[in-house]
């Protein structure tokens, strides 16, 4: 199977040389020089995508808030900052994973080959599961209190499919964070706190039942 990626970067000469290389490796490619142009062609509908953080007018960040609720495919961003705030911004405006510049090709298709494979589990999963008030639907990854579906952020679902699927077992917020990121993902695990902390405060609005316990100084679990 061909996948297809749309890389959206302003340097021209990393357009050319990340085309070249994903061609030849069976890749079908579609690129854009700017945030407006990668919009535009988000019709292509690729099987991931890669922005540039800092592309001039609608930076990758923007983007990615604007097409986050109309795409369900891993957003990796691509960029020189290093900053930590930077990294947690990036991830909970729906980014999947932050690649620094300059990266090694080999790292960047191992990183991208990972979150096609994790999509394509995804897709595979076909149970629902009922926990009180509560439901997820895996295949659909779509999560609903009392009938009422829940509008969460691809890593927040993420992180209720794996706490959900593994009950009464407490994970360390690495461990999560590795979990929904990927293994060796820049960023800062301490993102998964803020983002259980939106997920609590969502279910909350349906319901006063709790479903992800704090297990002081270990981390988080979900409850039985």
């Amino acid at each position: 199977m061909s996948y297809k990626i749309l890389l959206a970067d302003d340097d021209r000469e990393l357009l050319k040389m990340l085309h070249s290389y994903f061609s030849f490796k069976n890749y079908t490619i579609v690129t854009a020089e700017n945030g407006r142009e990668a919009l535009k062609k988000i019709n292509t509908k690729p099987d991931i995508i890669l922005l540039d953080v800092n592309m001039p007018g609608l930076d990758g960040i923007e983007v990615c808030k604007l097409i986050r609720d109309h795409v369900s495919c891993p957003i990796l961003f691509l960029t020189a900052k290093v900053e930590e705030q930077d990294r947690v911004v990036g991830l909970l405006s729906g980014g999947d994973d932050y690649i620094l510049k300059p990266f090694s090709l080999k790292e960047l298709e191992a990183r991208i080959v990972a979150h096609l494979k994790r999509e394509e589990r995804s897709h595979q999963k076909t149970e629902q599961r009922f926990l009180g008030e509560l439901s997820i639907d895996y295949a659909r990854k779509q999560v609903q209190v009392i009938g009422q579906t829940l509008e969460l952020t691809k890593l927040e679902y993420e992180i209720m499919e794996f706490l959900s699927m593994n009950p009464g077992i407490v994970f360390g917020r690495e461990r999560i964070y590795e979990k929904v990121c990927g293994y060796g993902a820049e960023g800062d695990s301490r993102v998964v706190t803020e983002l259980i902390r939106r997920i609590r405060n969502k279910i909350k609005e349906k319901t006063d039942t709790e479903y992800i316990e704090t297990v002081w100084g270990m981390g988080y679990k979900w409850i039985n």
